[in-house]
């Protein structure tokens, strides 16, 4: 019985630092950039970090991705000037674009589709308005000879706060040894990934490896009553209102880029009634014959982008005449 164990582990081992290289060679795993909060508050990456973003089970997107010496990702350098046009566009992992190889980005496109302007991306998984609005009041100097400035707002889950505040606790976690252990064993990174280790997480949390499946198949909900809608809208609008009095909004240079089939026509018209642009992208959306998300993501995929990409060099055409 003994033998038997002590083999059993043997082939177990053996059979894990095989996935471990299989893994690494076919580089089935993801790799994310450090992160770090920097001198003026801001939470972005480590500059000069270069790497690969793997997405779904069986290497379905594969892409490079460049941190520049701001701390995102970006196929060039931020390097605003009174001499020059430029369009900062800010936003959380949609706008980050580990989907898509850098060189091919939602900036890089619009600036193939224009004459003379410069596109800085500001992305980062995980931003919502807060930050993105602070971005801007926190790099002034920078801020102060950029043209326009596009701020990409998912209404459902952007507007969750009223004030900006550091996620110091989301960095200590990332650099804590737990994380660096799993970043360092290739086949924990992939298993994570692809929600191999669900199960256990799950289980270490709530004492359930898996999911209710009783709640699994509750898929007609009723929603929410109209009383408890403007209730979530009225608050929504008050947090925009109170991030815009506090980190300041240039209404002359400043839009918001959104999709209005998922945000309310109370904020829409708090847009309107109070001059506050809005640049829609939801009839292209909808127009496309093709999908414009991942199949297993809900990011945008590459022709989704591109759709972005072609709505907002429109819109800048449209600024300058």
């Amino acid at each position: 019985m003994k033998k038997f164990i002590l083999k059993s582990v043997l082939y177990i081992f053996l059979i894990l630092i095989l996935l471990e290289i299989i893994v690494r060679v076919c580089h089935l795993y993801g790799e994310d950039p450090p992160r770090y909060i920097d001198e003026y508050g801001v939470e972005k990456r480590v500059p000069d970090n270069d790497g690969y973003a793997v997405t779904g089970n069986r290497k379905m997107n594969y892409s490079k991705f460049h941190i520049n010496k701001a701390g995102f990702n970006s196929f060039r350098e931020f390097t605003p000037s009174i001499d020059k046009y430029e369009m900062a566009l800010i936003g959380d992992s949609f706008i980050e674009g580990f989907h898509q190889d850098f060189s091919n980005s939602i900036g890089k496109q619009i600036e193939d589709q224009t004459h003379g302007i410069e596109v800085y991306e500001y992305g980062y998984a995980g931003y919502d308005f807060a930050n993105q609005i602070y971005l801007v009041h926190a790099y002034k100097n920078d801020f102060q000879y950029i043209d326009q400035i596009v701020l990409y707002l998912k209404y459902e889950n952007d507007l969750e706060r009223d004030i900006y505040k550091p996620n110091t606790d989301r960095i200590k976690l990332l650099s804590s040894t737990i994380f660096k252990i799993r970043n360092n064993i290739k086949l924990l990174s992939y298993g994570t990934k692809i929600g191999i280790l669900s199960p256990i997480k799950n289980l270490v949390k709530r004492g359930m490896a898996f999911n209710n499946s009783t709640e699994g198949y509750q898929t007609n909900e009723l929603k929410g009553s109209k009383a408890e809608e403007l209730k979530v809208d009225q608050k929504r609008i008050a947090n925009f209102k109170k991030l815009i009095e506090v980190y300041g909004f240039d209404k002359n240079k400043t839009s918001l880029l959104l999709d209005s089939r998922t945000t309310s026509e109370r904020f829409l018209e708090f847009c309107r009634s109070n001059n506050i642009r809005y640049i829609d992208f939801s009839t292209s959306f909808k127009n496309s014959k093709k999908p414009t998300t991942l199949i297993y993501d809900h990011h945008w995929n590459a022709h989704g982008r591109s759709i972005i990409a072609k709505v907002l060099a429109h819109d800048l055409k449209e600024q300058q005449k």
